[in-house]
């Protein structure tokens, strides 16, 4: 099985923690050029100093934010003119937790933009490249709500959908020039969204935060949360050129947990 990346570029984005952090470390290890993107530049330093470079990669940054679009795209299409990339990961943090009859509508808006916009301003400015290059891999990591809508993330549920029907488009059109477009759908993954969801639910149930994780946890057939690196090893997979006639998928990394196929 080739899981070879020596001389692959990727852009990670929001990899200066959890999961984005953990698919970049594993990118590095198998030997692609990694440029880190997030809006916190001293974070991204440190991140960037953990990277492996063993196999004579070259890892750099991009300082962006995602509630900026516009200078987003300047960024990233300044970066592009002078560097191809072969492995697009698409993360950006989530909506806030809440029922969906309570969300105001610039709440939709928000989150609309930060991932599908910023998502489609990402994926026009390095898809020339991957045409070039015949490789392309685009990964979104998205929510396993896109099969199953999880209580309680109202906001969430109804942008993951967009995000993975948008994908989905995308595999379609670009799948003749070697560029495969996929979704991984995390699970409870032990990352500090997670934290803050759980607290909160805790806090509106009455209950401790321990109480409520072990309510998560018993809908998990696993019995456990998921590392961050078990996510990013799926990631992993993906963007390597054993996955090479995979396109258009979600993949659920979620310990069993979705119930349906």
């Amino acid at each position: 099985m080739n899981l070879d990346l020596k001389n692959k570029n990727a852009l990670v984005c929001g990899s200066t923690q959890g999961i984005g952090k953990a698919i970049a470390v594993e990118l590095a290890l198998l030997g692609a050029n990694v440029t880190l993107l997030a809006r916190d530049e001293s974070k991204l330093k440190n991140v960037s100093a953990l990277l492996d470079s063993s196999k004579g990669q070259k890892h750099n940054y991009l300082v962006a934010d995602f509630t900026k679009p516009e200078e987003l795209k300047k960024k990233v299409e300044d970066y592009t003119k002078n560097n191809s990339v072969h492995i697009l990961i698409n993360n950006t943090g989530g909506p806030a937790g809440g029922p969906i009859i309570e969300a105001k509508t610039e709440e939709f808006t928000q989150a609309f933009s930060n991932h599908l916009l910023c998502n489609h301003i990402l994926v026009q400015a390095v898809v020339a490249g991957m045409k070039k290059e015949k490789y392309g891999r685009i990964i979104n990591i998205i929510s396993t709500s896109v099969k199953q809508p999880i209580k309680g993330l109202g906001v969430s549920n109804t942008i993951r959908a967009a995000v993975a029907n948008w994908s989905k488009t995308l595999a379609g059109e670009l799948g003749s020039f070697g560029i495969t477009v996929n979704n991984i759908l995390p699970g409870a993954t032990n990352t500090e969204r997670l934290n803050t969801l759980i607290e909160a639910r805790a806090k509106k149930a009455g209950v401790t935060s321990k109480e409520e994780s072990n309510e998560w946890l018993k809908e998990i057939p696993a019995g456990r949360f998921a590392d961050a690196s078990e996510i990013a090893a799926a990631a992993a997979f993906l963007a390597s050129p054993a996955a090479s006639y995979i396109n258009g998928i979600n993949v659920p990394v979620d310990g069993g947990r979705t119930g349906s196929l």
